[in-house]
């Protein structure tokens, strides 16, 4: 079982992750996962598929996180539902596909999925280059591409796709209030499909630790649920009037630390 300090951390960083998930609309997941593997093994438990019940924990966490963050977009009349019902459904399928995959992948190859993944979109987002002013959003079939390949990027990862979305809608000159709140609505369909994929996955798995439910740590998801739904309305409501641009900049530099960190655990493991 977890210490009172292990559950003192996830609702610390879980009050961390549900304020970046209704400030930028991510997920919260970049947070979460490294933050539940660092406990785990803090723990002992979970043996060779703490990525997966990292993974799936967060994932579960998102499905209540993403409610509570775009009620408060919504209520800002920010959400562009148009690109919501035109991306949600290979969301779910490309997630839900992408969850069922991950559990005959070794939970080390999760991990440097992870870092890899975690470096380059820090850079992209440390960066912010601009899109030429004549692109746009694509028709449905070029939705529906770009939602497939960000819902199983995000099974994998264990986000909710905005550190996908956001920056996808914001090459499409989305303006960038409008993509964070549309990012924090895909991200609802992204959790659900994936949290049921990683319960499937972990179903009947010998090893597990006790309090699990598939690849989805329940003890974790309720400490970190509480928060995230607590701080992701006032996250919400941040975006709204705070400089998002040097924000994502300094969250790309929370994503370096954690891959760093995540990457230096794997190089003494290995």
């Amino acid at each position: 079982m977890l210490s009172l300090t292990m559950f003192a951390v996830l609702l610390g960083f879980g009050a961390i992750a549900g304020f970046l998930a209704g400030l930028l609309g991510v997920g919260g997941g970049l947070v979460i996962v490294p933050v539940v593997v660092g406990v785990l093994e803090a723990a002992g438990l979970g043996g060779n598929y703490v990525q997966h019940l990292a993974v799936g924990t967060s994932l579960a966490v998102m499905v209540f996180t993403s409610v509570a963050s775009v009620r408060e977009h919504h209520k800002k009349g920010a959400v562009s539902w148009g690109i919501v019902r035109g991306m949600a459904p290979a969301m779910v399928l490309g997630t839900f596909a992408g969850s069922l995959l991950a559990g005959y992948i070794p939970s080390n190859g999760l991990k440097w999925f992870f870092v890899v993944y975690a470096y380059v979109i820090g850079a992209q987002m440390f960066l912010g280059a601009k899109p030429p002013a004549s692109r746009n959003m694509p028709g449905l079939a070029g939705k529906s591409a770009a939602g497939g390949v960000i819902g199983m990027v995000s099974s994998w990862v264990g986000i909710g796709g905005g550190s996908m979305s956001v920056p996808f809608m914001s090459w499409c000159n989305v303006p960038v209030h409008t993509a964070i709140a549309t990012s924090a609505a895909l991200g609802w369909p992204i959790a659900v499909s994936g949290a049921l994929g990683y319960l499937s996955s972990g179903w009947g798995v010998a090893g597990l630790p006790w309090g699990s439910l598939g690849f989805i740590y329940l003890p974790a998801m309720a400490a970190l649920m509480l928060m995230t739904v607590l701080c992701a309305p006032l996250g919400a409501r941040a975006a709204h009037t705070l400089p998002v641009a040097k924000l994502k900049k300094a969250f790309a530099v929370l994503m370096v630390v954690m891959a760093s960190e995540m990457l230096w655990t794997l190089l003494r493991h290995s």
